[in-house]
């Protein structure tokens, strides 16, 4: 257990140093948050959308929880396992902590609202991440701030309202 406790400081200390290298994360404010989160498209069919926008989640292996075409409201959640074997290992090992906890799960939630606005329909969603520990409990909640991941989950939207569009 000094050992554990050992490198685990030892660690802490090399991030401590390293870290200060990479310089202060800069905070997106609420208004460039919705900027990047946004789409409009030029179409006035909700209802094709919202189709398009189930179907990629789907493909993407999210599990739909609710879809409210009235409201234009969409949310799903997929789940990924992220639990370490060494941490798990080092539990069970004589002398470990029993009641220890790490991460064992990781939930992707999305929700989404689909709206007229004129004669085109914006979408903003919105990605944050919740980390389960292996008896059940909440280890963080974070809000998806990476601007790249709304690029790449509109352009897959993008193809999809093709796709729903041309009716391949």
């Amino acid at each position: 257990m000094k050992k554990r406790v050992f490198v685990s400081l030892a660690l802490i200390g090399v991030m401590l140093v390293f870290g200060g290298c990479l310089g202060p994360e800069v905070k997106k404010t609420q208004l460039e948050m919705r900027e990047f989160q946004t789409r409009t498209y030029e179409t006035n069919d909700v209802k094709m959308v919202m189709k398009a926008m189930l179907n990629i989640l789907q493909d993407e292996g999210y599990i739909v929880k609710n879809a409210q075409l009235d409201m234009g409201l969409l949310s799903a959640e997929k789940t990924a396992d992220i639990e370490s074997k060494l941490d798990k290992f080092f539990s069970i090992l004589p002398g470990g902590d029993k009641d220890e906890r790490w991460a064992k799960a990781r939930i992707i939630e999305c929700s989404a609202n689909v709206s007229e606005y004129g004669n085109h329909v914006r979408v903003r969603v919105n990605f944050q991440t919740k980390v389960l520990d292996n008896k059940g409990g909440i280890k963080e909640v974070k809000q998806i701030t990476d601007e790249n991941y709304y690029q790449e989950f509109f352009s897959k939207v993008d193809k999809g309202i093709f796709i729903q569009k041309e009716k391949l």
